[in-house]
């Protein structure tokens, strides 16, 4: 909505500075920091009240986490969403549809989130919904997703695939293209969801892949720079940068609650929201390949639950002590901050490795 004040430019020229997307940017950190970090507590006192036990702990996970969580509230991820709304409705572009588009599908999959958290917590099981359930009901908000951004942009590219360290490699999907962006948009919710397991594990990756993106869509978002870096230029994206830095300034707020011993798990109202805000911007932007390789950790993770799992089926044995990869080294002896630090680093560094392809081309 500060947007608009940018029409009384003319008669205070201070207003001015609102066109600018680095600076709105900047104010929609601050902003959703602060109302995380202001009404944080007040939502975790009201959610430990309502929820009681707090998240069913798994089982047969590690049998530490039978003592040191139990109890733990979950839907953290109500904190994230409504900094990030709050922000991104204040600091935003309104008239700008790629805003409202990665938004929609960042509340809608918190939705479906919110609603597994719940019957989690009410039924207290690991079960949540069907889960063919909820993925059909992913798949649907992402191909509208899709294909609402396929109409906003530039036939044929609009429906193509494009290829990092390549200039010219620009593949036309036709209508495929609806059902590769409802893959990348699903896999990424589904899996920043699995790599949510360790107090603050989910949330700085995800921090840093918006980051990422937000520098992405920005670029991409501007003639000049798209053309100095030789990267496809996407009008209109580039103020999914001020959603992307509202992701960061609600993740921080967040993380002061959920470092450990964490006061309140994200929650697949956070996991999912989050993963798919990041496909959705990832679609947006072009950079579907390059999020494999920026969310590389997210994409580690969810290959070793299928990995474990098919390899069970076949051969009744199991590659990991334990999936997600994460409780593997839990299980190896690796205590939770050694994994959360380390997992930390690994996706500092696939991040570097995502963004060097704007330059590599």
């Amino acid at each position: 909505m500060l947007y608009w004040l940018i029409e009384f430019s003319d008669k205070i020229s201070a207003l001015n500075v609102f066109r600018y997307i680095t600076f709105r940017t900047g104010g929609a950190v601050v902003t959703a920091l602060l109302f995380v970090f202001l009404f944080g507590g007040a939502i975790i006192n009201m959610l430990r009240l309502k929820q009681g036990k707090g998240q069913p702990i798994r089982p047969d996970g590690p049998q530490s986490h039978l003592v040191t969580k139990i109890g733990t509230p979950t839907m953290g991820g109500l904190m994230i969403l409504s900094g990030l709304l709050v922000s991104t409705v204040l600091w935003a572009n309104p008239t700008n549809p790629y805003v409202w588009i990665v938004l929609g599908v960042t509340l809608s999959f918190g939705l479906i989130g919110f609603y597994d958290d719940y019957l989690k917590v009410t039924k207290q099981t690991q079960a949540g919904f069907s889960g063919r359930t909820r993925i059909a009901a992913e798949t649907l908000i992402a191909i509208v997703a899709c294909m609402a951004l396929a109409h906003l942009g530039r036939p044929p590219f609009a429906t193509s695939l494009v290829f990092p360290f390549f200039k010219e490699l620009v593949v036309n999907l036709g209508w495929m293209f609806a059902v590769m962006g409802a893959f990348v948009i699903v896999g990424a919710g589904n899996a920043v969801n699995l790599t949510d397991g360790l107090d603050g594990l989910a949330i700085v990756p995800v921090m840093i892949a918006a980051a990422s993106f937000g520098l992405i869509a920005y670029l991409a978002g501007n003639a000049v720079f798209a053309e100095y870096l030789q990267i496809h230029y996407v009008p209109g994206t580039g103020d999914l940068a001020v959603l992307c830095g509202a992701v960061i300034g609600a993740g921080l707020g967040f993380l002061w609650f959920n470092a450990p011993p964490a006061s309140i798990f994200m929650g697949d109202t956070g996991s999912l929201a989050l993963g798919g805000m990041l496909g959705t911007v990832a679609v947006a932007t072009k950079h579907e390949i390059v999020l494999a390789v920026i969310g590389g950790l997210f994409v580690l993770e969810a290959v070793s639950v299928i990995v474990q799992v098919v390899s069970f089926k076949l051969t009744g044995k199991r590659v990991f002590k334990m999936a997600p990869i994460h409780h593997h080294y839990e299980q190896l002896g690796w205590t939770e901050p050694q994994i959360v630090i380390r997992f930390w680093i690994v996706a500092v560094v696939l991040a570097l490795a995502g963004l060097a392809t704007l330059k590599l081309r």
